[in-house]
């Protein structure tokens, strides 16, 4: 697909425009409305959503057919400090072929991409069959309970899910295109606290050394075989994360020690099956503990079928390169919609850089993106 440089540089101009409003997480400083004006001026139908302090909003076009939604987020990370920033992170200014800010890559390019793939499109296929729609959230980068999900249970109320989903996040590697997230992992975390009896280091017996007592079940836990993965995941991995106890001083006992761990897991094991395996493990070294589970996602995937074949069709269409299915890294928006039976994949530009200081994207990917998803759109319903 070859575009005029006027239609090229559309994308790179929203992208920027994007990138320039300050949405650190949850605001979202107008991205939306931006959004909203281009989409409504195509024929879209809006509903702003608003949940507690979140921004989200709805936009389809169409009224009938089979769904093929995008979901992304208009909000970023923090910067860190700015003065580390070659380019400042929101003035979205390009040097050697690349665009520099925060949300270039995760996801604000992916949200302008898609915008100028539905225009151009819509511009081609006025009359396209079944519907086009965009969900989209500021509530992705932070604690994410007033955003997809809540939107998502709205939609499931007005029995309106959609078919497929195309999560924009960034999904690439080293080119754009050459990876397409067809699911996730699942991600279980845990604050374990273990009590003890705080005393002298001089008179151990006299107290209950809570670090001592844990030890050999935190090794056991390190050292387990959860599952063996399958042909889409790899195996679960279990990760501590932080541990704390003590009360600073070098004579004292600690009374009780902290343990945050996290599982990323396969569709092998439920977390159910986790948790007991875990409390079973812990039980067997005689703690007395209390174990805080929080369930973040469950592992999803979406098996070869229409929107998977369409989008690596799609993809070598475009680039010429044979896309590989994955469902590494770590937890996306998708984790909310899959479970609906909806069909997701992941798909975005290269995110070498994404939450780090000096995030960029290629300019040229950012075109290629944009016609690969006006590619899979018109394979979907032109």
């Amino acid at each position: 697909m070859v575009n005029s440089m006027s239609q090229q540089s559309a994308t790179i101009e929203l992208t920027q425009d994007l990138i320039r409003r300050r949405s650190v997480t949850p605001e979202d400083c107008g991205c939306q409305q931006v959004m909203i004006d281009r989409l409504a001026a195509i024929g879209f139908h809006i509903e702003k959503l608003r949940f507690a302090d979140v921004d989200n909003f709805w936009a389809v076009r169409g009224t009938q057919g089979p769904t093929l939604c995008f979901a992304g987020h208009t909000d970023v990370v923090p910067t860190g400090p700015e003065e580390n920033w070659q380019l400042p992170p929101f003035e979205a200014e390009i040097k050697d072929g690349y665009l520099f800010g925060r949300g270039a890559a995760d996801m604000k390019g992916s949200l302008a991409a898609m915008v100028v793939a539905v225009e151009r499109f819509v511009a081609e296929n006025p009359d396209h069959s079944g519907q086009i729609a965009f969900l989209i959230t500021s509530d992705e980068e932070g604690v994410a309970t007033d955003g997809t999900v809540k939107v998502v249970e709205w939609l499931k109320e007005r029995n309106n899910l959609p078919e497929w989903c195309l999560v924009g996040e960034p999904s690439s590697t080293a080119k754009c295109g050459d990876i397409i997230k067809n699911g996730r992992r699942g991600s279980l975390g845990c604050t374990l606290s273990v009590k003890g009896l705080q005393g002298h280091v001089a008179y151990p017996h006299l107290a209950d050394n809570p670090v001592h007592r844990a030890a050999p079940a935190l090794a056991e836990l390190a050292a387990e075989e959860w599952d063996q993965g399958n042909a889409f995941f790899p195996a679960t991995s279990f990760q501590i994360s932080n541990i704390n106890g003590g009360t600073g001083a070098t004579n004292v006992i600690p009374g009780e020690l902290e343990v945050i761990f996290n599982f990323r897991f396969s569709t092998e094991l439920t977390e159910q099956q986790l948790i007991e395996r875990t409390e079973t493990i812990l039980d067997k070294h005689g703690l007395e503990y209390k174990a805080n589970w929080n369930l973040s996602g469950l592992p999803f995937l979406t098996a070869e079928g229409d929107l998977v074949s369409a989008t690596v069709a799609s993809i070598t269409e475009v680039t010429g390169l044979e896309p590989e299915l994955s469902t590494a890294g770590g937890t996306s928006d998708g984790r909310f919609i899959a479970p609906h039976g909806v069909q997701v994949i992941e798909l975005g530009p290269v995110n070498a850089t994404i939450h780090k200081i000096d995030e960029n994207i290629s300019v040229d990917d950012l075109n290629t993106l944009t016609d690969i998803y006006q590619t899979l759109l018109t394979k979907l319903l032109a």
